[in-house]
């Protein structure tokens, strides 16, 4: 396959695997993209898995890759807030708190909002609303609308987002897709231009528009959380394909 691209950024879940499950063809792709001497980065905003622990699941669906090429929007937002010496108020899952160590939560000036599950609830959005409105900066994990989970399409993290931005009258800065600046941190950790980077995702806002909006290239795949009324959202120039396997056949 002559390719125009020679980066190519890889969405996880619903691209890779769906639960805990490579989706078919997904590992025989991945090896032949490395065949094919591509650059490889993994982007993720799962906000409910650990850095390691993605790492381990990953490698043992078959999937081979580095930890440097792994981006994902937890790590993301950890050293921005390290970087501006911010304090938050952590509204995220219990099962990322490992990567947010060495950040200092006592009297926060932020709030910084991900996939929390069951505790995004009255009394903890209300405590981040009540900070927002008071000046604290809202940092949210990624924008997505909606995941594809074991029990069908669930809330993600972005409408809880926006619930605060609206009623706080505040922007949220995004960390993780489809946030131009992460996009632009993936880009500079390769060699090349963004439009000469392809990413792929399932997510046609999220992944697709995202990475278009920042100077990439973009391709949806029909799995995942794929619906059919999401072709009718592809920007201008944007790839869609079966899968990620259908991309290398």
């Amino acid at each position: 396959m002559n390719k125009p691209f020679n980066a190519l950024f890889l969405d996880l879940d619903g691209v890779l695997f769906v639960g805990n499950d490579a989706l078919p063809g997904a590992v025989r792709a991945v090896k032949k993209a490395r065949e094919e001497a591509l650059i490889l980065r993994f982007l993720t905003n799962t906000a409910t898995q650990s850095r390691q622990h993605l790492l381990d699941k990953l490698g043992a669906m078959g999937f081979t890759l580095s930890e440097d090429e792994l981006f994902t929007a937890p790590i993301a937002a950890k050293h921005y807030i390290l970087d501006h010496n911010l304090r938050p108020y952590c509204l995220i899952h219990e099962n990322i708190r490992c990567d947010m160590a060495g950040i200092d939560e006592i009297n926060p000036n932020c709030v910084l909002l991900g996939d929390a599950r069951d505790d995004l609830n009255y009394q903890t959005l209300n405590h981040a609303f009540q900070l927002c409105i008071n000046g604290a900066q809202l940092i949210g994990i990624g924008m997505n609308r909606y995941f594809k989970g074991e029990e069908g399409l669930m809330l993600d993290a972005g409408p809880f987002i926006r619930a605060i931005e609206w009623a706080a009258g505040t922007e949220a800065l995004i960390m993780g897709k489809p946030g131009k600046d992460f996009f632009q941190q993936v880009v500079a950790s390769t060699p090349f231009q963004a439009g000469q980077c392809l990413m792929v995702g399932d997510d046609v806002i999220g992944d697709v528009e995202g990475a278009v909006n920042a100077g990439l290239m973009g391709c949806l795949v029909r799995t995942g959380k794929f619906r059919p009324e999401d072709e009718r959202h592809l920007p201008p120039g944007a790839k869609i394909v079966d899968s990620l396997y259908r991309l290398f056949s």
